[in-house]
């Protein structure tokens, strides 16, 4: 059960759970735990079982798809406000996940059971809008993946991979190309290019943008749909994750 305090943190991160019924909001709140992960933690892996909804305040985890020789494609992020899509297919489903969830930036929030979920899908139309909503997102960012992936070459995806991430960036090159789906040698080898034409400097474990105009060049039409950050999850709350409030599963 979870005190008034953790309700509110909750309900400011969803707000379509503070327009719940005041029933539904009982329940929920009988059975809702609050959850603190660390970094690196396995949320949840691939052919593993699904048991409830996990619904973070702050933080952020990692949602990506692993190939048999060890290379991981990013498929999203889920941060406050997020739902997770992989988890919400699990439960409608009662099937399986298919990709792995860990915690990148520590966690702390809440988890939904699998019981209170399904209630909340049939009763409240609200929660069921937002679930929808954050299905039609995703798919639109599955599908820009795809593209980005299918045709677009590695050195115009990191361009614009960089361009989203600022110009002061605190990231490994084994982290992008997780992002990208390559591997670090490629990647590397294509920054080490971007730095002797000019365009950035290279520190470990940091990348600073030099000539913006330039990589915006390299890395040619932008996509509608950023792959690697969030989506709201309730309709009203604006465009991003909790619209208003800033960002983090």
């Amino acid at each position: 059960m979870i005190d008034d305090r953790s309700f509110a943190d909750l309900a400011h991160a969803y707000p379509a759970l503070a327009r719940l019924p005041r029933e539904l909001t009982a329940g929920l709140r009988d059975v809702t735990v609050r959850v603190t992960v660390p970094p690196g933690h396995v949320l949840f892996d691939e052919t593993g079982p699904c048991t409830g909804l996990p619904l973070p305040v702050r933080g952020c985890v990692r949602v990506f798809k692993r190939s048999p020789e060890g290379r991981e494609l990013v498929l999203y992020r889920v941060r406050p406000g997020d739902l997770c899509v992989l988890t919400i297919g699990c439960l409608l489903g009662h099937s399986v996940y298919s990709a792995t969830g860990v915690v990148e930036e520590e966690v702390d929030g809440f988890v939904i059971p699998q019981s209170v979920f399904a209630r909340l899908i049939a009763s409240d139309a609200g929660f069921r809008d937002t679930v929808l909503a954050t299905f039609a997102h995703r798919l639109g960012e599955t599908m820009t993946l795809v593209q980005a992936v299918t045709f677009q070459r590695l050195d115009e995806r990191l361009a614009a991979t960089l361009l989203e991430r600022g110009d002061d960036i605190r990231v490994t090159h084994q982290q992008l190309a997780d992002d990208l789906g390559s591997v670090r040698e490629m990647v590397s080898r294509l920054l080490e290019g971007f730095r002797a034409e000019g365009i950035l400097e290279l520190a470990r474990g940091r990348i600073l943008v030099r000539d913006r105009r330039r990589l915006e060049r390299l890395a040619g039409p932008r996509p509608l749909l950023d792959r690697a950050g969030g989506t709201s999850a309730d309709p009203a709350a604006g465009s991003g994750p909790g619209a208003g409030r800033g960002a983090g599963v």
